[in-house]
Formats: C-alpha cells, structure tokens, sequence
C-alpha cells in the first residue's frame, strides 16, 4: 500500500537531505567521527556535528545491497531480508515479564529460556530479538553471553547481537560463528547475525551505538539502523516533518555501515509513532503509527533497501485494548511490506513486558496474516464448477466430493479462537481468549523439543562464555 503520493515521497526525502546537509548529526564517537571526515563527510570538531553531502549519501546507497541471507546454526532456517520476503521477531528488551498466573515481575534467566523455547516451538517466529526479556539477577556487564548462549542451545534460529559497543557485537558474532564451525572470516562472507542500531533522536547517535555498528559492519553482519522517533517528543508533531527526521536519522547510519564495509547488509528501520500529548506517555498501534509504517516502506523501497517495521502496543495486559493495537500495527507493517517486523509477538506495556500469553495471541494473529498473504488459486479444479452443478438448488455442499476432497485442510484452524456456540463454550470452561492462551504456552512449553546440536559445539561455547567472563570481570572489553 502507498499512503504516499510520488511527489510527496521526494519531498520526505529533499527536506531529509536537507536535514543532512544543513543540520547534521551529532556523532559521540571520535573513531566514527575520524572515518566520517575521511570519507569526505563535514565534521565540526567543536559540537561533533557531522554534515553529509547528497553525493556522499547516493554513493553509499549504491553498495547497499537491495537483499541479504542470513544463516543460523541450523540452515534451513536461514531468513531472506529483502524481496517478497516477511519476517517475524521475538519481542525484545521489556524490562519485565508477566504472565496471568504469575503475575507481573522482573526479567530473569528462567522465563529468558522459556520465552526461548517458545520462539523455537512456534513457526511464526523467525528470529529472536535482542533480549526478550532482561535477566536481571546475572551482572550487567556479561549477561549478553547467557542470553547469546540460551539462543544458540535451546533455539537454533537467527538472532539479534546486542550493539551496545563492540564488545557485546563481538561476543554474539563469535559465538554463532563456533556454533556454525565457522571463523571470523568465513562468517563475514556469510552473515548470522543481525542488531539494531538505535539513533537517539533527535540527531545524535551516541558513543556505544556507534560502536556497536562498526564492530557488526566490519565483520559483515547485518546491521539495521532505527531511529526512535516519537512525535510530539523526539521528532515533531506533524507526520511528515517526523518522517524527514526519521528517514535523515536512518540514511546516516547506513551510509556509515557503508563507509565502514562497503556491501555491509543494512535495513531501514522504522520506529515512528505518537506520544499521548495530555500525559507525555508513548502510544502505539494509533493510526498514526500504522500510516507511519506504511510510509517508511515507501522510503525504504525508494532507497531499494530492506525495510524493518515493529508490532507494538500500548495496552498493560494482554486485553482487547492490547488485541486492537497490534492488529493496526500489524496491518501497517504487513501493508508497508515490512522485511522484518520486529517485536512482532510477546510485547506488552509498550515495550516494558514480555507477556506469555500476549505471546500465545501475536502467534495466532502472525497466522491469520500468514494466511491472509497466500495467493488465491483459481484453476479449473478450485472454481468447482461441477461441485455447483451438483448440488440441487437449496442444498448444501457438505457431502458434495469437491467438499470431502478438501475439508481437512480448506480453511485457517486457528490457535487460539473458539468458534463453539454459547453452551458448549460454557460446558468447556467458559475461557476468554487469554484464559486460553495460558493454557497454549504451557501446553507448548510440555511439548518443545531442544534442536540438537554437537556436543563439541556445545563445548566450545561454553569455554568461550567462561573466559569471556573471565575477561570482562578483570576489565577487560
């Protein structure tokens, strides 16, 4: 879908470049700053301002590449970025957890693993975010290595390194490299891991971001750059004007990703919604969000990039509130043909809670999506015009053989919708949607099974996450 006119896509572009250009960027990072002024880039040394010119931004977006692999421990279930191609994420970085028989509490390494376990038993679920939850109770400084480890061993999809300096970048890169036999350079020429690089809007990318994007560009893995661009807050209240900020935002990111490893697999990333102007609170799945999502894919198509868009809600439990928002999120993202739509199940509280049975719920709309997409067949057999013949007028097609051949599969059997009438529902308990997503997660959390993965592999990683610790204890990066 196109929310935007041509003319009005250029216009969003010229006022970025002009941002660019006029404005800048502030960057805290000398070692980002000094490739920036290498590259021709206009660096102010007494504000860290850096201005990039139209050329310099068209020069790198010509090495972006239009799609990318990437490949996990486990092959065929490598992801195309870019193209026809859709991809659901894990909820990632909610401070907190809930679930409606436990209650709302901080995140820790035990509902980690079993939100992991989760991602690896529902196929909708194609990568896992960074940090579905924090584990609070593990130091600050070398979690990223449990959390790296409990994706790598109970999940053997692709996930997400979190950037936050080169250090964090490394240690994922690593350690998907061991779990796939590969090295450093092998692993560069074909990448398994992709971050996010937040741009703290407005206009300033901070030290550890920066970091972390150079780390992930040098050794060729995926990096995509998502200004936070709240209107009212971050970027400015009308629509358009946050989108020329947020598409600013995100081309200098990528064509630093560029400048760094010309070819670096890069993503235009989105994350643009509205603030409630009577509180200050962020507000997500409103109409201006899904028109925001729909937008930034015309961007991203302009620019022949991949495009990253985000499922997000407002809504403290896993309620109708919480059901609505993500579903108008969710068509935005689908509409504006989101590459990877992050976030895409398990977010509650906007972002502060990995919820189970909010999980259990996205999974089943993620569904209804993924059925909504497959192409109608219309052939000789599908019209059915003998089937129509067949049945007297005022019959039924129930018995009808066009019927019997099909009716096992013919229609989405939903996860978790009832479709039983009034009595039948009570006989059965009589639970809403929610009551009956608890029942899914735990009955999925019986049913999961571990990828398998060699004992020497599990071996090797486990060494690495113990002299990592070793090192990053005694101070080292």
């Amino acid at each position: 879908m196109e929310a935007l006119s041509a003319d009005q896509l250029e216009a969003i572009h010229w006022t970025s470049i002009r941002i660019l250009e006029e404005l800048g960027i502030e960057v805290m990072s000398t070692q980002a700053l000094a490739v920036l002024k290498a590259s021709g880039a206009d660096v102010d040394p007494a504000t860290n301002t850096v201005r990039l010119d139209r050329g310099l931004v068209e020069k790198a977006l010509m090495t972006a590449p239009s799609s990318f692999i990437l490949t996990p421990r486990n092959a065929g279930k490598r992801v195309i970025m870019g193209g026809n191609h859709i991809n659901f994420g894990l909820v990632a970085g909610p401070p907190n957890v809930h679930d409606c028989e436990r209650g709302r509490r901080p995140g820790n390494y035990q509902d980690y693993c079993d939100f992991i376990r989760l991602a690896q038993y529902f196929n909708a679920i194609h990568v896992i975010g960074n940090q579905v939850c924090a584990p609070v109770e593990l130091p600050a400084s070398s979690r990223h290595l449990d959390t790296y480890r409990a994706n790598l061993v109970y999940s053997d999809q692709v996930f997400h390194c979190t950037a936050i300096g080169a250090g964090r970048a490394l240690d994922g890169i690593r350690m998907m490299a061991i779990a796939r036999g590969l090295s450093l350079a092998e692993i560069a020429k074909s990448p398994g891991v992709i971050t996010i690089i937040s741009v703290n809007s407005p206009r300033r990318l901070d030290e550890a971001m920066a970091q972390g994007l150079m780390a992930m560009a040098e050794h060729g893995q995926a990096v995509v750059i998502t200004p936070f661009t709240l209107m009212g807050a971050m970027a400015p209240v009308s629509l358009a004007a946050a989108l020329a900020q947020q598409n600013a935002e995100a081309l200098f990111g990528i064509v630093l990703t560029q400048l760094i490893r010309p070819g670096t697999p890069v993503m235009y990333g989105a994350f643009t919604s509205n603030v409630d102007m009577r509180s200050g609170s962020p507000a997500f799945g409103t109409p201006e969000n899904a028109k925001a999502n729909i937008a930034s894919g015309q961007l991203a198509r302009r620019y022949r990039l991949p495009y990253r868009t985000s499922n997000a809600s407002a809504s403290n439990a896993a309620d109708a509130q919480g059901a609505y928002e993500t579903e108008m999120s969710l068509w935005g993202a689908i509409l504006g043909h989101g590459n990877l739509v992050y976030h895409a199940a398990g977010w509650q509280e906007g972002g502060l809670t990995a919820s189970f049975e909010k999980l259990v719920l996205d999974v089943e709309m993620l569904q209804l999506m993924m059925e909504f997409l497959k192409p109608i067949v219309v052939n000789e057999q599908e019209l059915g015009f003998d089937a129509i013949k067949g049945v007297p007028t005022g019959g039924h097609f129930f018995g009808e053989q066009h019927t019997m051949d099909r009716y096992e599969h013919a229609f989405y059997q939903p996860l978790v919708s009832n479709w039983q009438n009034y009595e039948n529902w009570q006989i059965g308990g009589g639970k809403d949607a929610t009551q009956r997503a608890t029942n899914l997660w735990k009955q999925a959390l019986l049913e999961y099974e571990q990828p398998a993965m060699d004992p020497a592999i599990r071996e090797a990683l486990d060494a690495y996450v113990e002299q990592r610790r070793t090192e990053i204890g005694s101070g080292e990066p």
